[in-house]
């Protein structure tokens, strides 16, 4: 009788692929779950809504209750604010411009409506922040 190989043997070599496959996965929920983040410029009381904001690329412009305009961080007054709009978003950039209006409860729906009016009229983008709680 002719005794041969052992057909039982196990392997010590490491197999990476799954390994690979899980960071990869991993990766890619970071990358998404990091551009859900909003970055709050002002602490403003927002209305509620269905629906998350996302801020981090585009111009966020914020009325307050008191009917101060900002641009990001920046106060501003009304009359300048298309100004400096187009300023921010240079018009190559046609496709990709975006604002993100940020206006408090109890802002009069006129100024909401003026500021719609100059992305309208400037062919931006505009989505209306809530708060989604």
């Amino acid at each position: 009788m002719k005794i041969g190989k052992n057909k039982n043997k196990v392997s010590t070599e490491f197999n990476m692929s799954s390994m690979t496959d899980i960071v990869f996965l991993l990766l890619i929920f970071f990358m998404l779950t990091s551009t859900m983040v909003t970055t709050n410029a002002l602490d403003l009381v927002l209305p509620k809504g269905k629906g998350k904001t996302d801020s981090n690329k585009n111009v966020s412009v914020n009325i307050t209750k008191d009917l101060q305009f900002y641009i990001d961080k920046n106060q501003i007054a009304k009359e300048e604010l298309e100004s400096k709009l187009l300023e921010i978003l240079p018009t190559e950039q046609e496709g990709n411009r975006a604002i993100v209006l940020r206006a408090e409860e109890e802002v009069p729906y006129k100024d909401v409506i003026y500021v719609m009016d100059i992305a309208n009229r400037n062919k931006i983008k505009m989505v209306a922040a809530v708060n989604p709680k």
